[in-house]
């Protein structure tokens, strides 16, 4: 019981943190819009394993990144120029017309989505801070073999929130045409906030 509640912990940590539209959900949502279903899922899948690879880092050197903070505020500095760079790629997209159904530049989505989920320098800290006060609370325990069910939860949950989306994907197309139409222009903004968010919390 101990060991699937861990697995229930990450997954609603994971799928909780990403519900509202963000740099991943809604980048899968564009590709399950231009390129279909199959790629969607590959992109996902490849976001997925990332997460996964973020929350057992954070959860494997949690005692480590506690003692020294300053590695955690040196991958959110990174990350603000990261957010701030992708924020003018999506909006130079947004400005171009570019027919949704071309397939050029198509590439390997599971990489793509490996890479872009890997640019998301908030994730560590985030599932650190989250594991540590679960830990806290007494909700898990941050030692083996509980780490590798809680990030495992992870995974499933990951998973979970990005199906969701690329299910609803063609509703969101149809119904709400607003997005559809202007979903570069939304991803721009959404990495602008997540730019603002990570100057905030380096100059509280």
């Amino acid at each position: 019981m101990d060991y699937f509640l861990h697995v229930l912990y990450g997954l609603l940590i994971a799928y909780l943190a990403m519900i509202s539209p963000g740099m991943l959900n809604m980048t899968a949502l564009k590709v399950r819009i231009d390129f279909g279903k199959n790629e969607s899922e590959k992109f996902a899948l490849g976001a997925a394993v990332t997460i996964l690879i973020q929350a057992g880092v954070s959860l494997f050197f949690a005692d480590y990144f506690v003692s020294n903070p300053k590695i955690i505020t040196v991958l959110e500095k990174a990350g603000v120029f990261v957010f701030f760079s992708l924020a003018i790629f999506f909006y130079i997209l947004s400005r171009n017309k570019v027919d949704p159904k071309a397939k050029s530049g198509k590439g390997n989505f599971f990489v793509k989505g490996f890479m872009m989920s890997a640019l998301n320098m908030l994730s560590i800290p985030f599932y650190l801070a989250s594991s540590i006060f679960l830990a806290s609370k007494g909700y898990i325990v941050i030692e083996q073999p509980y780490i590798l069910f809680f990030v495992f939860g992870v995974f499933v949950g990951s998973l979970l929130l990005f199906g969701t989306y690329i299910y609803f994907a063609n509703i969101i197309s149809t119904k709400v045409s607003f997005i559809a139409k202007n979903i570069n222009l939304i991803l721009c903004g959404v990495f602008i906030v997540l730019g603002i968010i990570t100057i905030v919390r380096l100059f509280p």
